[in-house]
C-alpha cells in the first residue's frame, strides 16, 4: 500500500476529517490531500508529525508502504552505490541507536550537506 493510501486509511480509521488532520499535523489541507493522493512526498518532519497524530511509529508507517521485494531491490541498489564496506560500517554503528536518534542524525547530515 502506498504511503498516501496508508495515511488516509489510518486517518479515516481514527475518524479524523481532512481539515482536522491537517490542523493537528500543522500543515495545509491541500498538502495532506496531495500526500494522500501520492502526488507529494512529505519531508521527514512532516512524516514524524503525521505518525504522532496517527499514533503510529514512523517506521511502521513507512514499512507498511513497501513490499519485501521493493526493499530488497532498493537495498541492493544502495549497497552498490555506497559500497559494501561503507554500508557495513554504517549498519554496525546505526544498530546501536534508537529510531529517534537515527532520525535526528539524518536531519543533522541533511543540514550539513545543504549548508555548504
Amino acid at each position: 500500500m502506498s504511503l498516501g493510501k496508508q495515511i488516509r486509511k489510518q486517518r479515516e480509521r481514527l475518524g479524523l476529517s481532512l481539515e482536522e488532520f491537517a490542523v493537528r499535523v500543522r500543515t495545509g489541507q491541500q498538502t495532506i490531500e496531495r500526500i494522500e493522493k501520492d502526488e507529494h512526498i512529505p519531508e521527514l518532519q512532516t512524516i514524524l508529525r503525521i505518525s504522532t497524530v496517527l499514533d503510529m511509529p514512523a517506521s511502521e508507517l513507512l514499512e507498511s508502504t513497501t513490499t519485501e521485494s521493493e526493499v530488497d531491490e532498493e537495498l541492493k541498489n544502495l549497497i552498490m552505490e555506497v559500497g559494501v564496506k561503507r554500508t557495513k560500517l554504517f549498519l554496525r554503528h546505526v544498530k546501536e541507536f534508537s529510531e529517534d536518534d537515527v532520525l535526528k542524525v539524518m536531519e543533522m547530515l541533511k543540514e550539513i550537506k545543504y549548508k555548504n
